[in-house]
């Protein structure tokens, strides 16, 4: 059977998707303030591309339509003229908001707390910042939730990607701090995820990786890895958001929630305690009813390590004992999938969705500059005489003048870059100003950040604050020995 084809009809009546467009701190400075007005994160371009739009493209190859799009207040206004800009969008896009500053983040199974009223079917969390891989489609993820669900009782379904080895070395460490491998166990026969290992878990015992003998004797085959990713998408049965209401104090669904979750199969005393709330009692028929009076359908059997686990389940609803394990995917090609959630990985996204020769307007563009064929120049921008761009993402509205020289850099909208300007590996916010002859290595520029003449500037984060400082030392400066010549 072709799940892909066969479900792909259901999908919009059966899930609604949770986008999630935080602030983004730490893509600071890009998403820094520009004066009054937000840089929010969603909106960032990824080769010219707003990063939220790949995933509204995702969303849309896998037939679901509903959305709810979740944003800081002070986000509102930017990202909705964004959404009703995009006329060829087919989604139902909710968009709400909440308060919150960028210091003081809220966690996921806050905000699905409090929009819970707002998701009345089977959901899928998504970050805006997740760039999925061309051969994985979310309809395949949909499939192994369902199926799931439908043979066993599973309450959820996560996605892990192969990380990607890249040269860290080129990686400033000022621009994004490492973080720690996590470590997953997994059962492969099942694909059931098992444990993660939490940064509570790390800190009690570092050296160590401590399972309970209750999964070892359900699952005796089981695997660890730390090489992989977890791309905050999840699939999510509607009664997870009833079992977030009974536990208020949880805040990060990484973190806290789903390694909670994942023990629920194997710990009798959790499992009795919640079964009733993510299997409640229910006398409508199902999907799993109707496949138990199948001829065709075989039920699998599920593991138990004590017989009072079956008898608890008995009349919770469901014809069969329900696992309600945590499925996973792992996604081990080696394609570009990435969690935009570090300055390195936004860097190496846009320089890896380069599409060659994309030149949106070459009449702008000198005769004599050379642009290779392994960077993309968005629309009216403007690029003078002897000019050299290599391996680099120009935004739209940039003007870049003559004998500039432009090496693995990501230049955002209405750049300006004059004469003799030396870039390399560099990231530039919207409406940065290079001064002639400045040199930048590595650095990373909030919007509206200015370069003066001249400067030579290596492997640094430059936002305003530090340069309107340097300004007011300047100025009181010259205010202190006016005030001396005066006397």
């Amino acid at each position: 059977m072709d799940l892909d084809i066969s479900i792909s009809p259901l999908v919009t009546r059966e899930f609604t998707a949770v986008v999630l467009a935080g602030f983004g701190a730490e893509l600071i400075p890009l998403t820094s303030d520009y004066g009054d007005e937000p840089c929010p994160k969603a909106l960032l371009p990824v080769a010219n591309k707003p990063m939220i739009d790949y995933v509204f493209a995702w969303l849309e190859l896998s037939g679901i339509k509903d959305v709810v799009l979740i944003c800081p207040t002070v986000h509102r206004h930017a990202i909705s003229n964004h959404i009703h800009s995009e006329t060829n969008v087919s989604l139902r896009i909710d968009l709400q908001t909440y308060d919150e500053i960028m210091d003081a983040s809220v966690g996921t199974c806050s905000l699905l707390r409090h929009f819970a009223h707002r998701i009345q079917s089977d959901f899928v969390v998504l970050p805006c910042d997740f760039l999925p891989p061309p051969s994985l489609s979310l309809t395949t993820i949909l499939n192994k939730f369902r199926s799931d669900r439908i043979s066993d009782g599973a309450i959820a379904t996560t996605y892990w990607f192969a990380s990607n080895e890249t040269e860290k070395a080129s990686e400033p460490d000022d621009w994004s701090p490492a973080f720690p491998p996590v470590a997953i166990v997994w059962d492969d026969k099942s694909g059931t995820l098992l444990h993660i290992d939490t940064a509570d878990d790390r800190d009690l015992n570092g050296d160590e990786l401590e399972l309970r003998m209750s999964l070892l004797t359900l699952y005796p085959r089981t695997k660890v890895s730390t090489k992989y990713c977890d791309s905050h998408v999840y699939v999510c049965r509607r009664t997870v958001l009833d079992l977030l209401q009974e536990k208020p104090h949880v805040d990060s669904f990484r973190e806290e929630f789903i390694p909670w979750l994942c023990k629920v199969p194997y710990q009798r005393t959790r499992r009795e305690k919640y079964s009733h709330v993510l299997n409640p009692i229910t006398n409508a028929p199902t999907q799993s009813t109707a496949l138990l009076h199948s001829t065709l359908y075989d039920e699998p059997p599920i593991p138990s390590s004590n017989p009072k686990d079956s008898a608890s389940d008995e009349g919770s609803g469901s014809p069969t004992t329900s696992s309600l394990r945590v499925g996973i995917i792992l996604h081990r090609e080696k394609e570009p999938a990435a969690r935009l959630n570090t300055l390195h990985a936004y860097f190496e996204m846009n320089r890896r969705l380069i599409t060659p020769g994309i030149l949106a307007d070459r009449s702008l563009i000198d005769q004599k500059a050379q642009i290779s064929a392994d960077s993309m120049v968005g629309p009216s921008t403007q690029i003078g005489e002897r000019t050299s761009v290599k391996k680099s993402v120009i935004g739209s509205h940039c003007i870049i003048g003559k004998m500039v020289k432009i090496v693995g850099c990501v230049l955002l909208d209405h750049c300006v870059i004059a004469d003799g300007a030396k870039l390399d590996g560099c990231i530039l916010g919207k409406n940065t100003k290079v001064g002639a002859k400045v040199e930048l290595s590595r650095c990373v520029t909030q919007a509206g950040y200015e370069v003066n003449v001249g400067e030579s500037v290596k492997n640094e984060r430059l936002e305003i604050s530090d340069w309107t400082g340097v300004l007011d030392e300047q100025e009181d400066s010259e205010e202190t020995e006016s005030e001396s010549e005066d006397e």
